[in-house]
């Protein structure tokens, strides 16, 4: 425990995660208050060290920003608020709004965008000469026609402020385009069209102090994100091979992005696709951990918890300086699947190697990790035919994220 004076942390959660985070934060000596979603009253919240929780109604799955200031403004006038913290993708903006209002330090709307927006982020990382698939917003139609006569089909219609996957259309055609379009209705300005790069699609999550990468950890999928939601399938990731080709192309490259895009301090997930050119493209970015339990696989392989670290960074007062720990090269996969049993049993799965088990309903998924790269693909290659038959289910692509 720190003698340091107490900062006071509020964290914002729509989803249940950050578990860690909060009991490091707390660990290190601040107070910390959390405010989630009603609807998520009842998750597996660490309220033993918990100074305080709330919870907020929401109409639809939406918060209601100009309530939430209001309420975040009462509770300022007893508790000096330091650090406001969003734990998923969908906090940053709330998280941004309540920094603006109350002049909290930390990222304000516009750099936010940065890490939300998937048309601004794209903007600024083709400012900055870093490659990204062709697009343009879904605005001006006649430069949406022109776009599609100069960009051959396959296209992805994309929300610009979702997470993952989740909305993407994969479209064959114009006249299909159109339809698409014109079912949007007035939401139109807040899709982008973009050219359909086929290849593997690759991971970066990190650490950032001062604006330098620290920690970097790269990673393949061996099904894609949209492959996953869209198609049904069993989501697998696994370490890239220290020091490789594709390694340092990566590492330079999310460095460069993390300077563009102006993160200063804390955790990024970011999603590049390697091209039939060779070439790597920017897909998207976002300054938090990785979502599908991939900080469990990045700690499995280099011993470094990506939520407790950005916990540390968080508690830092002004002149502190951030210090990683020692980290390990090894390499680590996760294989996670929706199963049909609502608490599926993976004791027959019992290989030395497995580091983690995932405990959620109607979810199958484990982690290993090796010193030897083929035998995490091995296991994994291996668990995803098991998993077919002892596990998986397949459902409808959601429109919304679910966890």
């Amino acid at each position: 425990m720190s003698d340091k004076t107490p900062q006071t942390l509020l964290c914002l959660a729509s989803y249940f995660k950050g578990v860690a985070f909060l009991r490091e934060a707390k660990r290190l000596g601040n107070r910390v208050f959390l405010l989630t979603a009603k609807r998520l009253e009842n998750e597996d919240w660490p309220r033993d060290i918990l100074d305080d929780i709330f919870y907020i109604e929401e109409e639809g799955d939406e918060w209601d920003i100009p309530n939430l200031i209001k309420g975040v403004s009462f509770l300022a006038r007893t508790e000096k608020i330091d650090k406001i913290v969003a734990l998923d993708d969908f906090d940053l903006e709330k998280a941004s709004a309540l920094r603006e209002h109350l002049r909290v330090p930390g990222m304000g709307d516009t750099r936010t965008r940065y890490f939300r927006d998937k048309l601004a982020m794209r903007v600024q990382a083709r400012d900055h000469n870093i490659l990204v698939p062709a697009f343009i917003q879904v605005l001006h139609h006649p430069s949406v026609h022109e776009f599609t006569q100069q960009v051959p089909p396959p296209w992805a219609l994309k929300p610009r402020s979702q997470a993952s996957a989740v909305g993407i259309k994969k479209v064959q055609n114009s006249e299909e385009l159109w339809k698409y379009i014109e079912e949007l209705g007035d939401e139109q300005s807040y899709y982008l069209l973009e050219e359909f790069v086929p290849g593997d699609i690759y991971h970066v999550d990190s650490v950032v102090f001062d604006s330098k990468v620290l920690f970097a950890r790269t990673h393949r999928y061996m099904a894609s994100p949209w492959e996953v939601t869209h198609h049904g399938g069993i989501f697998r990731t696994h370490t890239v091979a220290h020091n490789s080709e594709d390694d340092i192309a990566l590492r330079e490259l999310n460095q460069e992005l993390v300077t563009s895009l102006g993160l200063v301090r804390g955790v990024s997930h970011t999603e590049f696709i390697k091209g039939t050119d060779g070439k790597f493209y920017f897909l998207e970015t976002s300054a938090r951990v990785g979502g599908a339990n991939i900080a469990e696989m990045v700690e499995a392989g280099s011993g470094v918890n990506l939520w407790a670290e950005w916990a540390k960074i968080k508690s830092l007062l002004p002149g502190e300086t951030y210090q990683l720990p020692e980290t390990r090269e090894e390499y680590s996969g996760i294989i996670i699947s929706l199963a049909r049993q609502e608490w599926p049993n993976t004791s027959a799965y019992n290989d030395p190697e497995i580091a983690w088990r995932l405990n959620k309903k109607h979810h199958a998924g484990l982690i290993v990790h090796s010193k030897d790269q083929s035998r995490v693909i091995e296991l994994l290659d291996n668990y995803a035919e098991r998993f077919q038959t002892d596990f998986f289910a397949n459902l409808p692509a959601p429109d919304k994220p679910t966890s």
